[in-house]
């Protein structure tokens, strides 16, 4: 075979693909293409194999029907004069049922989306305060949704959601924030420590006072055990014959020489008592003795002058 039958016969194939072509034409999954024939709308067809007539029929457009995302950023200011940066994220969809609105009515629809997020944020951004914008992100996204909703169905698109995905205040703004809330836990952690002082110093208190406490039951109870000791010994000495005076002062001599002897046991003490001479002793127990009698004599003088002024006033 020639190379002059060998291009014609490869002629002769591209020409019955090319014709063939012509008539038969595929349709991707979740897309729609728009026929217009001799210049006038005349279907929509979706996936799969289809067939027109060629030069008649025209495919002049093809749509997806996936979900679209499209991202705006607004620069809007809030009631107390804060500029933020408002990134709002809204996912939409041509309706399948609506393909012909979605591509005769609007050119352009990211445009057209676009325009009412500026036009809905502007709106309610300067509403509110900048804590109140963090706070209420929602409340802007449904607004936001709700105004597309309405408008865009007439052109065929479905408003999946919308989201307020990133506010970002002016860096002055943020920085003056940041200084707040540290102070803010400065403030807090001041409070804590604070506290925890005041609980230790309650606490301390508690134990002195527990411990005093304790300490003065222990001097009383010691007290009177050494009461019971002196009661003991003044009665063993009365029944020798010794009266209650002689006996008080015998005790107070003998604690006397306890007190010099237990001095005496220690070799490192600094303490110094006086009197301290040989005759200390005799001289303290007839002062004592002294002092007694004197009391007693003082003691009979009231209670005779008391029974006296008594007898009076009757």
């Amino acid at each position: 075979m020639s190379i002059f039958s060998l291009l014609f016969y490869g002629l002769l194939v591209l020409l019955v693909l090319s014709f063939f072509s012509s008539f038969i034409f595929t349709i991707n999954q979740q897309t729609a293409a728009i026929i217009e024939r001799l210049g006038k709308f005349y279907s929509i067809r979706q996936a799969g194999l289809h067939f027109k007539i060629p030069i008649i029929d025209n495919i002049v457009g093809k749509m997806t029907l996936k979900i679209q995302q499209l991202d705006i950023l607004v620069d809007t200011k809030t009631k107390d004069n804060v500029f933020v940066k408002v990134k709002i994220s809204v996912q939409f969809q041509v309706i399948k049922d609506k393909v012909y609105e979605a591509f005769y009515k609007l050119d352009n629809s990211n445009s057209q989306i676009t325009s009412y997020i500026f036009d809905v944020v502007r709106a309610e951004v300067p509403k509110m305060r900048l804590d109140d914008v963090f706070e209420r992100k929602d409340h802007i996204a449904l607004a936001v949704k709700r105004e597309l909703e309405g408008s865009m169905l007439d052109y065929g698109y479905s408003i999946i959601k919308a989201l307020v995905t990133d506010l970002d205040p002016d860096e002055q703004v943020k920085q003056a924030m940041n200084r707040i809330n540290t102070a803010e836990r400065e403030k807090v952690a001041a409070e804590y420590k604070a506290e925890a002082e005041r609980i230790k110093i309650v606490a301390k208190a508690k134990a002195e006072a527990e411990s005093k406490k304790l300490q003065g039951k222990g001097t009383a109870d010691q007290r009177r055990e050494i009461a019971k000791g002196i009661l003991e010994s003044v009665e063993v000495l009365n029944n020798l014959g010794i009266n209650s005076q002689e006996a008080s002062a015998l005790i107070v001599v003998t604690q006397h020489y306890d007190t010099l002897q237990s001095i005496g046991d220690k070799t490192n003490t600094n303490l110094i008592l006086l009197p301290n001479s040989p005759g200390a002793a005799s001289e303290m127990l007839n002062n004592m003795i002294t002092s007694f009698n004197i009391s007693s004599r003082i003691g009979e003088s009231i209670n005779l002058k008391k029974k006296n002024d008594a007898n009076n006033q009757k």
